[in-house]
């Protein structure tokens, strides 16, 4: 049975000063605007899962911790009792695991988990409170312990891994180290320990050969100084390999190539005997053109067999994916909002129909729904008129769906509480179309608004109409045809 991480908790982690949130078992989607915590819950499950000290070291724990809370914390009396701890524990599915079930978790429930926590280390109590008194104290993040450990409170590290994962950043998929990091990921998932070990050793074995056969010659002409072929960390088996596309390093593939091919490559990993358990992918869209996009689409959409955890910010990502499997991110909150309850029949929608303004949609604080191109320019046109501002100056979005699609949105507006002005035709009958049609979704935060006079049945036969003097004005000459 694979194993899955049904929620992720965090305590005082990057933004989050406390997050807990559920996944669903097969996919994910972390969905919101720029600085909302996408790239913060993948780094956490990154971190949790591999166990890795040196990850975190590397990063900095000044670069980890919520620093409303440090802040906040060097504003008080800065008692040693009260120094904020960092926290992030990953639930797992119930396999009652003896080294990973236990109470070992904040909700001190019996669970199958894994715990980060960082908290001040005792020993240096001491030292840590002759910094806190100086007239203009530093966090003291140097005198704070690393530990993870499963909810059983057994230690963990890299090298025992209960979970195979991958995290592939598309942000990164040019950057040489982070290719580097990348292949050695993928090569850690395919091997176990007793392979990886014997690979190494015939490696290193080969580089002797080398040296003292190749070079030998060479060598035995030389004095003092002799040619070596390094065998240092930075130069071993692990930082050497790399993988190929018909015999084509993907270090020479362009940037949306190598996107697809490490994607495509970490999925097909999936598939095999011994999968992934869990795929996390930042922003898979990058460099990708439109056509690609959609093939790697589909193709993640075709994976079985894994957990999959995807952060984008593409409405063909979200919608083709079905976002009933979406989890909203907010820059202004730490509580997540889930789609699951979104209608089937939406979801359908958005995943069958033509490129949508969806994300755009999901992710304002208001946002007026249109019919149509002409109806989109009057809109900003009036609103400038009436306000004397330009819609880019406010948090108010325009947004043309098509009047079909209204409902599909609203569905997302009350799920999300958004506020939404609904600008439609009403097609010779304003009571049925415009009043009946609509009456499960008005509320205080959904209105619609139409022209109650049937013979004035579009937005632009209103306007000609009421403005007919002034209309005939500005288009003499020209063609008017009302329909």
């Amino acid at each position: 049975m694979s194993k899955v991480i049904t929620k992720l908790k965090c305590l005082n982690f990057r933004r989050f000063s406390e997050l807990s949130v559920d996944f669903d078992a097969e996919m994910n989607l972390l969905i919101g605007d720029n600085e909302s915590g996408k790239s913060s819950i993948l780094q956490a499950l990154d971190l949790i899962i591999s166990g890795s000290r040196s990850k975190v070291e590397t990063i900095g724990l000044e670069n980890l911790m919520n620093a409303g809370v440090i802040h906040d914390y060097l504003a008080t009396e800065k008692e040693y009792a009260r120094l904020p701890v960092m926290c992030v524990e990953a639930y797992l599915n119930e396999q009652h695991n003896p080294d990973l079930n236990g109470r070992n978790n904040s909700e001190k429930t019996n669970h199958d988990g894994l715990r980060l926590i960082c908290a001040p280390m005792d020993d240096y109590a001491a030292e840590i409170l002759e910094i806190l008194k100086e007239d203009d104290p530093s966090f003291p993040f140097e005198y704070y312990s690393i530990k993870f450990q499963t909810f059983s409170g057994e230690s963990y590290t890299g090298y025992r891994r209960f979970i195979k994962h991958l995290l592939l950043d598309g942000s990164q998929i040019n950057n040489e180290y982070a290719t580097r990091e990348y292949v050695k990921s993928v090569y850690l998932a395919n091997v176990d320990d007793r392979d990886r070990n014997k690979h190494k050793n015939e490696y290193r074995k080969h580089k002797a050969q080398f040296r003292d056969g190749v070079l030998g010659n060479l060598n035995d002409k030389l004095d003092s100084y002799k040619f070596s072929v390094a065998t240092s960390s930075k130069s071993n088996l692990e930082a050497d390999l790399t993988i190929t596309e018909d015999g084509i390093s993907i270090d020479n593939k362009g940037k949306g190539r190598q996107c697809f091919i490490k994607t495509e490559f970490a999925l097909q990993r999936s598939e095999a005997a011994h999968p992934l358990d869990i795929l996390l992918l930042e922003e898979p869209e990058n460099h990708l053109s439109h056509t690609n996009m959609k093939k790697l689409v589909a193709r993640i959409a075709e994976s079985e067999g894994q957990q999959l955890i995807v952060a984008t910010h593409n409405s063909l990502i979200c919608t083709r994916l079905d976002l009933r499997k979406a989890i909203m991110l907010n820059s202004s909150s730490d509580a997540p909002v889930k789609l699951k309850d979104l209608p089937r029949n939406t979801a359908k929608f958005f995943i069958k129909a033509p490129d949508s303004n969806v994300l755009e949609f999901v992710l304002s604080g208001k946002v007026i729904l249109v019919e149509g191109d002409a109806e989109y320019i009057l809109i900003q046109a009036l609103y400038k008129n009436t306000s004397g501002k330009n819609l880019e100056e406010t948090d108010i979005h325009i947004i043309s769906v098509g009047g079909t699609s209204f409902k599909r949105y609203l569905d997302l507006a009350k799920l999300l509480n958004i506020r939404t002005a609904v600008i439609r035709d009403n097609d010779h009958d304003y009571e049925r179309n415009c009043v009946e049609n609509y009456k499960d979704y008005v509320s205080d935060s959904i209105k619609v608004f139409f022209e109650e006079d049937n013979d004035q049945n579009t937005l632009e036969v209103a306007i000609y109409k009421d403005n007919q003097v002034l209309c005939d004005d500005l288009f003499s000459g020209g063609h008017i045809q009302l329909v």
